[in-house]
């Protein structure tokens, strides 16, 4: 951030440099796992259009066409060839981002198409001799090795526009590392970098002008793209060509055999892609020079810009941070970075508003901790944060209260920079920067660079603090569901503890008249491992349903066993099953059946205080959008249930029955059989309540699959 102004690598970063073409990116990663056949190829360029007319072009032309016009893109592939293909869709992609480059439509660029396309086919063929895997990788690495000098003229056209047609060699970089800090190899790599392509295409790059002595152990990609630079730029340099290829273990007199032949396809590349390269050698090369003195008046518009974009690079910075404290911190950071503050803290407005508290980040924390200015009691800071306006405040100043003085004091300046945090029409709160009086005019000069800045740090503090909520909310829901869960898990254990208390009477009972009491140990094991079930369920507040094929009748008939040998069901109430005359497979655990049937028993006995009649009946298998359930029902014929409670049966609220945890019975009876993917409804009248419960029945997997998702709507009472 220290850099000079005229340092050409901050204007990199504003400059509006093209993107590499999505359809370069996909045909390099098939490149470079070897799977670039014809139908993945095929498939890639038909996404493009421009590219798509290309090819269709180039088949229809004179060199490749024989009996009649080539009509579709399968028919010019297979024309074409494979290694055309790529060879055109590579430089197609490379050309059109070429041409997107500012100020490359007003420049001559033929020498660079040249000096491009030369390179390219000189790398390909060297890969080849040297039996380089990826020769189209090759061939790419030629067509960029100069992109930097087109990102150099797109930044700097007036500092660089002479040197852009200057000779191509180590005299070009030095001025370029003299006058910009950065030379044409290092933008390119740099670019390259930005295009997320393979990172030895940005070190190839990268080192085509460096010392061949350096390069003895570099990868094969650096050396081959070194050579073909000398080969087609520097070919009067018999020595440095013969100690490049003996770098790349090739014999020069084998190069001598390739020049002829690049140079053709060189011609031949131009033609098909329509670049002109005719008087491409008359271009005069002139030698590099230092450019002329920036236009103050642009030199300030530029670093304006620049001052946005950094804003920009500091606004995604900020969103990367984890926590509010990391945000906090890294905002004082920058800023003492970005402004040249000695130090700088920040004060936030408190929940209610009233005031700026100090906060856990940056420097002076402990001191900050406990700090605190009322905003209605006035004062240069309360004002700032209050009129969303900046303030320059001098130790000397007339106006100041007590906890400026302190803040002076804390930070061990005689200036303070104060800048509102504003988010929209929000004000969060104020940076305030220390520093020394002579800088208070420069930082006034910057009110936008500040304000700006500010914006973007009080948006990421918005974010933050509404997640910090959001988390909090969460919290607390998920502590709600705890309780929730804990409260089903209670009203649930009670149903087997008083079977487990009641068979514990009788078989004090049995045991006294010696009786075997194998059925009644089996019944309570059963239900000691129920409530073991139910605590450990706790621990998952959304069980996942048991999967497996459950007899109903099995179930029913366990169920109403318990009942009836213990106190559960009274004598005066009768129950009457009908289960035996049709098919009682259900898909659906049969501990959580029993458990439903727990509590609609239960309930049905409730409802009968004075006696009466229940029943639990199969009635057989009933088709709902196209899926196949068992109907099972246990009604009563008590004196039915009042509208207002029948609206909210299945809502966990509490009843106005007796006890502590009454209410939640049917809320549960609900999720259990949803969780069945199940249908529960209840009808009810002045004759009597009655639940119905659909249950899935187990069908084949093809025919399962054939079927939609069940549906989890209640019948209609």
């Amino acid at each position: 951030m220290h850099q000079s102004d005229h340092d050409i690598r901050n204007r990199l970063l504003i400059a509006r440099l093209p993107a590499m073409p999505q359809i370069l990116i996909k045909l390099i990663a098939h490149l470079q796992a070897d799977d670039a056949g014809m139908p993945e190829l095929a498939a890639l360029i038909a996404k493009d259009a421009g590219m798509t007319s290309k090819i269709l072009g180039v088949a229809n032309s004179s060199a490749y066409h024989r009996q009649g016009k080539v009509v579709s893109l399968e028919q010019s592939l297979v024309s074409l060839g494979t290694d055309m293909i790529k060879t055109l869709v590579i430089s197609e992609s490379v050309f059109q981002t070429f041409n997107s480059f500012p100020h490359s439509g007003s420049t001559d660029l033929r020498a660079f198409w040249k000096s491009s396309l030369s390179a390219a086919v000189m790398a390909r063929a060297l890969a080849k001799a040297m039996a380089y895997p990826h020769a189209e990788e090759a061939y790419l690495a030629g067509l960029l090795h100069n992109v930097g000098r087109l990102a150099l003229l797109a930044t700097a056209p007036k500092e660089y526009a002479f040197n852009f047609t200057a000779r191509d060699d180590a005299a070009l970089c030095a001025v370029e590392q003299r006058t910009l800090q950065i030379t044409h190899a290092e933008a390119g790599a740099w670019l390259i970098e930005r295009w997320h392509l393979d990172s030895f295409l940005a070190d190839s790059v990268l080192y085509h002008h460096e010392p061949l002595a350096r390069l003895e152990a570099s990868h094969p990609l650096i050396r081959i793209v070194r050579l073909a630079h000398l080969l087609c730029s520097h070919a009067d340099d018999a020595e440095s060509i013969a100690q490049a290829a003996s770098l790349c273990a090739l014999d020069v007199a084998a190069l001598e055999d390739l020049a002829g032949s690049v140079a053709r396809q060189v011609e031949q590349a131009a033609q098909h892609l329509g670049i002109d390269l005719t008087g491409a050698d008359d271009i005069v090369t002139p030698p590099a020079y230092a450019p002329p003195a920036v236009d103050p008046v642009q030199q300030r518009l530029s670093d304006e810009v620049r001052n946005m974009v950094l804003v920009s690079e500091v606004g995604q910075t900020f969103a990367r941070q984890q926590g509010e404290s990391s945000l906090l911190e890294a905002i004082t950071r920058s800023a003492r970075i970005l402004f040249d503050f000695d130090t700088a803290v920040i004060l936030l407005q408190n929940p209610t508003g009233h005031a700026l508290v100090g906060v856990a980040a940056g420097e002076h924390q402990q001191r900050l901790a406990g700090f605190s200015i009322p905003l209605a009691k006035g004062g240069p800071l309360a004002a700032s944060a209050l009129e969303c306006r900046q303030a320059f405040l001098k130790r000397d100043m007339p106006a100041l209260g007590i906890v400026e003085e302190q803040l002076f004091r804390i930070l061990g300046t005689d200036s303070l920079v104060c800048v509102p945090l504003v988010a929209g029409q929000r004000s969060l709160g104020v940076l305030i920067g220390g520093v020394a009086a002579w800088q208070i005019p420069a930082c006034q000069k910057r009110e936008g660079f500040l304000r700006a800045y500010a914006n973007q740090a009080a948006t990421a503090l918005e974010t933050a603090i509404s997640a910090r909520g959001l988390a909090r909310r969460q919290l607390d829901h998920v502590a709600e569901e705890y309780r929730a869960a804990s409260r089903r898990v209670v009203h649930e254990v009670n149903n087997p503890l008083s079977i487990i208390k009641n068979y514990l009477s009788v078989l004090d009972h049995k045991l006294e008249k010696q009786e075997p009491v194998t059925g009644e140990m089996s019944i309570l094991n059963e239900e000691i491992d129920r409530v073991g079930q139910l605590i450990s369920g706790l621990a998952d507040l959304q069980p996942a349903a048991a999967s497996g094929v459950t007899d109903c009748a099995r179930v029913v008939d366990d169920v109403l066993r318990l009942f009836r040998a213990t106190d559960f069901l009274p004598p005066k109430i009768e129950v009457v099953t009908r289960m035996q005359d049709a098919p009682c497979e259900v898909e659906a655990d049969a501990d959580m059946l029993k458990q439903i049937l727990l509590n609609l028993l239960k309930n049905a006995v409730e409802a009968l205080p004075d006696g009466g009649r229940i029943e639990v009946a199969n009635r057989g298998h009933v088709n709902r959008d196209r899926r196949l359930y068992l109907e099972l029902c246990v009604s009563d014929n008590g004196a039915g249930l009042a509208p207002e409670v029948l609206a909210n049966l299945f809502s966990p609220v509490r009843s106005s029955k007796e006890g502590a945890h009454h209410g939640l019975g049917l809320s549960i009876v609900h999720d259990l059989v949803t969780r069945l993917h199940g249908v529960i409804g209840c009808r009810s009248s002045k004759s009597g309540t009655s639940f119905e419960i659909l249950l899935p029945i187990p069908l084949p997997a093809a025919a399962a699959a054939a079927l939609p998702a069940p549906g989890n709507t209640a019948l209609s009472s």
